[in-house]
């Protein structure tokens, strides 16, 4: 008799696009393990990812705004459910995998430094290293979860994270080397600018920061006036335009990818780097430079119960300890470390 799990990669099978990346025909995880009878590698995958620290850390780290009052400002965990969702729906229209698609989307930001860039940015300069939040991102889900042993997850979703990011670069890389092996990573990569471009809009409009008379008047008569238009336009000329390639890639039209990098470099010059952004950030870079080299010359502080063997040089440790910071305890950890403290009398 058939498991649930083989039922359901039948049904891939048989529904699915041909360019889908079929559960049955992972490329597998570095640790062999035994099927389940329930669910498929992804769904495992995904699941994971959710139950994981990192992805409920996610709820206390910047996406734009740092520790913002208002409770309707984004975080790295909104910003990452309103990927998946984007990047699901985009799936479900070209008929490929979903679960491999939320995987990726869930876990995609991961790595992702306390303070948005302004930390990654920190990281970058001090970490001897360097740093990216896309590596960081699979070095999590490689070795920081459970204790140093990860999550082992599968090639396709490991792939699809570290692939994912773009910064300032092309949404889709003309170089082949740069782009995820599935297409459910593209969709993943393309649905992660439509969500924070659209969200650190609304979010920046919300700040006061810009006024939405600010927008360039040629970005809203293509993509639309509202949060909701211009998802809808992007998710629909993704889908459409992708159908017409027969789903071999993960296309724009002409007319609308201009568009996204018009507004993309539009938030760039007037949110992202704008005197109010960069004035909190400039006071997140010091406070994480002064927990970096604190930690440098206090190592035992944080990790004296890790086991000799599993111990790495000081720098990778402390970038690690640092990177995984949220927001919150990044500045309860300056404040009780730098800071005078109410002397109390227990």
């Amino acid at each position: 008799m058939m498991t649930i799990r083989e039922r359901t990669e039948e049904i891939e099978r048989k529904t699915l696009h041909p360019k889908a990346c079929l559960s049955a025909q992972s490329k597998g995880r570095a640790r062999p393990e035994k099927e389940g009878a329930i669910r498929t590698c992804f769904q495992r995958d995904r699941d994971r990812i959710i139950h994981s620290k990192s992805f409920r850390r996610l709820k206390h780290k910047t996406q734009v705004f740092l520790a913002p009052k208002g409770d309707h400002y984004r975080t790295r965990l909104t910003h990452v459910l309103e990927v998946s969702q984007i990047a699901r729906t985009i799936s479900r229209a070209l008929r490929l995998n979903e679960d491999l698609t939320e995987a990726i989307a869930l876990g995609h930001d991961l790595g992702h430094t306390p303070f948005g860039h302004a930390g990654e940015s920190v990281l970058r300069e001090i970490h001897p290293g360097g740093f990216d939040h896309y590596k960081q991102s699979l070095r999590v889900v490689d070795f920081l979860e459970r204790g140093g042993e990860g999550l082992n997850l599968t090639y396709e979703v490991r792939n699809g994270i570290v692939k994912h990011s773009k910064g300032k670069g092309m949404i889709i890389p003309e170089t082949p080397s740069e782009r995820a092996a599935t297409v459910e990573g593209l969709v993943v990569r393309v649905s992660d600018v439509i969500a924070y471009i659209n969200h650190d809009l609304d979010d920046a409009l919300r700040a006061e920061v810009i006024r939405r008379s600010d927008i360039p008047r040629e970005i809203a008569r293509i993509l639309g006036d509202s949060h909701s238009e211009r998802i809808d336009t992007m998710v629909k000329d993704v889908i459409y335009n992708s159908l017409d390639a027969d789903v071999g890639q993960v296309l724009m039209s002409e007319e609308v990818s201009s568009a996204v990098y018009r507004l993309r470099d539009f938030l760039y010059e007037r949110v992202y780097e704008s005197g109010k952004i960069m004035v909190e950030f400039n006071k997140a870079r010091k406070l994480l430079r002064d927990l970096y080299a604190y930690y440098l010359d206090h190592i035992e502080e944080v990790f004296r119960d890790i086991p000799a063997e599993k111990k790495l040089n000081r720098h990778r440790m402390v970038c690690d300890f640092v990177a995984g910071m949220t927001d919150v305890f990044a500045m309860a950890t300056y404040e009780r470390l730098f800071l005078p403290q109410q002397w109390t009398n227990l």
